[in-house]
């Protein structure tokens, strides 16, 4: 690049921390071009999330020979994946090839509680990263791009036909609860409810923290039997495994669960409308009278307002065909299943709490 251009450059750019940022009112082409390569930013900091960069940075800056070595890695290789990531404050080059971690890189690491180092290595696996190579179809057809790529539906390729990749699913949505808790118990009461159930709760992280937070309550965790399997230990960590109920069983079949408040987390956006309001029947049919419905997943705003919603909607568009939903569109769902939507609740993090009862 020659210096005139190299100017141009500079002139379209403004430092923020580390990172440099283009002026999106300076040169609509070079912001588009930005934005349309962030798919190489994502894998890059996938990379660095599989090979442990961030841990090995927790005790100090290291020098890209160092990670190199650690990591069994081509080091010039290596230092130009670090450099690019530095250019966007993951990570940050303080000379010499020495590389440090930022705010940012610390969230890939392994011990922190909030850490989402799964959910990056999820999200950039190369048997999902190559579902998004057909968000074309899936916008054209409407349909999932997985079933297209991998031949099923996602959910039986994960937990029939690759079990291992369900394995790192697993830990991914094991990595967004943990994101997810803390908000949900701080914006939602649940003091007043004796008996709270998680459908499809996976490993009950979510409803042994409540419970662990409301010793007045008991619970009650529905779901798959080999998932069920799997949320013993879980529960035991928490120290409330004697008040929680396993009832297995398929949620899209029948619900057979009495409780005071009914938890749908991550649910209702992995389906459309028609799949949703024969689950919603499901339970309204073993609802009590006066019982609460609790969905906890995004709401998107109207209009142009940024929402990371709506960046996660291409992937339920693209993996199991569900969409993330408008408040109108979720008044709108619960009025067609028999249910009236009384509030939602903002949280700090990704999800609401969108509460119901029986219409």
């Amino acid at each position: 690049m020659s210096s005139v251009r190299d100017q141009r450059y500079m002139n379209n750019v403004e430092t923020t921390g580390a990172a440099p940022v283009l002026r999106h009112s300076a040169e609509p082409s070079l912001t588009a071009l930005q934005l349309a390569a962030g798919s190489l930013v994502s894998q890059a900091i996938y990379v660095a999330a599989r090979l442990g960069i961030a841990d090995l940075l927790a005790e100090a800056p290291r020098s890209a020979e160092f990670l190199a070595v650690a990591t069994s890695s081509k080091e010039s290789s290596l230092y130009r994946l670090l450099r690019t990531l530095a250019s966007v404050g993951v990570f940050t080059d303080t000379g010499d090839k020495v590389f440090a971690n930022t705010p940012v890189s610390e969230a890939l690491l392994s011990d922190r509680p909030d850490s989402i180092k799964d959910l990056v290595i999820w999200l950039g696996d190369p048997e999902h990263w190559k579902v998004y190579g057909g968000l074309n179809e899936s916008v054209r057809t409407g349909k999932p791009a997985w079933e297209m790529v991998h031949g099923e539906p996602v959910f039986s390729y994960l937990f029939e036909t690759n079990k291992e990749l369900g394995g790192v699913f697993n830990r991914a949505m094991t990595s967004l609860s943990k994101q997810v808790i803390p908000a949900v118990l701080a914006s939602y009461d649940f003091s007043g409810y004796g008996v709270i159930a998680d459908i499809a709760g996976g490993h009950g992280h979510l409803l042994a923290a409540i419970l662990q937070n409301n010793p007045q309550a008991k619970g009650i965790l529905f779901d798959l039997r080999p998932v069920l399997d799997g949320a013993q230990k879980t529960v035991e960590e928490y120290g409330v495994s004697e008040r929680i109920d396993f009832v297995s069983g398929d949620m899209m079949n029948e619900i057979p669960v009495k409780a005071d408040a009914y938890i749908l987390k991550h649910i209702i956006h992995d389906w459309p409308d028609e799949t949703n309001k024969m689950i919603l029947g499901n339970l309204r049919r073993s609802m009590p009278d006066g019982a609460k419905l609790l969905i906890m997943d995004a709401v998107i705003p109207e209009g142009n307002a940024p929402h990371p919603g709506k960046i996660i909607d291409m992937e339920m568009l693209v993996a199991p065909g569900g969409v993330e939903r408008t408040a109108a569109e979720y008044e709108h769902l619960l009025a067609g299943a028999g249910f009236r939507l009384t509030r939602i609740i903002n949280t700090a993090s990704l999800v609401s709490i969108i509460e119901a009862e029986k219409a």
